[in-house]
């Protein structure tokens, strides 16, 4: 059976700066890949190489069994992609537009318009079809977006970003479209995301890319196991700060978290909790927030790298491990 995704020792480099640093994937048939990581970590790069966009600086690629450097017009007929920023016409309507896909494809016309009217009804455009794009909503340009990649119906989507920008209702009618993708028709998907929980929601396996090399890959699940202990978290004033983080040193490693926030991973899970709170009174420490958490997705980005992924924004957000060079994704 034909691997849809495979790359070994993938390396981009633009100038002096190593935007992918040796990249080891392998995605298995009618299987939802997500690529974690914050804006610069090298996802997009990464996403670029694989759909031909890019040329590898070193390492290979296959993607629906084509080397996407020596077989990229192969690579190209055999894949749907909807990158972030993805430019589409906005003076044209939607039918118009999958239309032009279609000849640019080379579909027969009555299979073309077949295809149009289905994927159109799929992702809930019919009665906007006929309207000019530049009129349309952030989450509308992004379903049609997804009906554009699946036009010809490849046998891997790359969706770049999906979900970016989109408020929380679109989030989750995107979400649900890519369930019905793949459950139904078997699509296997290479999702690239920031967000921990659509990574969570969509995925049978993750990889969490920083700096431009892949830190942990496997099932979700799995990797949050492995993390072990839930997250403590707490919030105090300023001045016991230090005193706190002595106290809670006595119940578990100090993990990472945003400023303001003392965390450790709590040995004793949730039956340790009174007796955090019963040392920390006995050292004057006023508690002003306390939260325990399961282990998640962020929990093993963090003690993969050191520091939080949520709430990432941009390069700043991205951390120290970002790379510059890389289109922001």
């Amino acid at each position: 059976m034909t691997i849809p995704v495979e790359a070994v020792g993938l390396v981009r480099r633009f100038g002096d700066i190593v935007a992918v640093a040796g990249v080891d994937l392998r995605v298995e048939p009618g299987e939802v890949f997500a690529f974690l990581g914050p804006n610069g970590a090298g996802k997009s790069t990464t996403v670029r190489m694989l759909t031909t966009l890019l040329a590898p600086s070193a390492g290979t690629a296959r993607v629906a069994g084509y080397d996407v450097v020596t077989e990229a017009a192969q690579v190209r007929r055999a894949i749907g992609v909807a990158l972030q920023d993805a430019a589409i016409d906005p003076l044209m309507t939607g039918r118009e537009l999958l239309r032009l896909q279609a000849v640019l494809y080379g579909l027969p016309r009555a299979r073309a318009e077949a295809r149009s009217a289905e994927l159109l009804e799929r992702v809930g455009l019919t009665a906007a079809a006929g309207r000019r794009v530049g009129k349309y909503s952030g989450g509308m340009r992004r379903r049609l977006d997804l009906a554009l990649s699946l036009l010809h119906e490849p046998e891997v989507l790359f969706l770049d970003e999906p979900t970016t920008g989109l408020d929380p209702t679109s989030r989750l009618n995107l979400w649900d479209e890519l369930r019905t993708l793949n459950l139904e028709h078997g699509t296997t998907v290479f999702l690239t995301t920031q967000y921990l929980e659509e990574a969570d929601q969509l995925a049978a396996r993750i990889a969490i890319i920083d700096g431009g090399r892949i830190v942990r890959e496997g099932e979700p699940n799995r990797l949050k196991a492995e993390v072990g202990a839930p997250t403590l978290r707490i919030e105090v004033r300023d001045a016991q700060a230090d005193v706190a983080r002595t106290v809670l040193a006595r119940f578990g490693a100090e993990r990472p978290d945003r400023a303001g926030v003392l965390a450790i991973g709590l040995d004793g899970g949730a039956a340790e909790m009174t007796s955090v709170v019963r040392a920390l009174d006995e050292a004057s420490v006023v508690i002003e927030h306390m939260e325990l958490n399961a282990p998640s997705l962020d929990d093993v980005f963090a003690e993969a790298t050191g520091r939080r992924l949520e709430g990432a924004d941009g390069d700043a957000a991205a951390g120290p491990g970002a790379t510059p060079g890389e289109p922001a994704a």
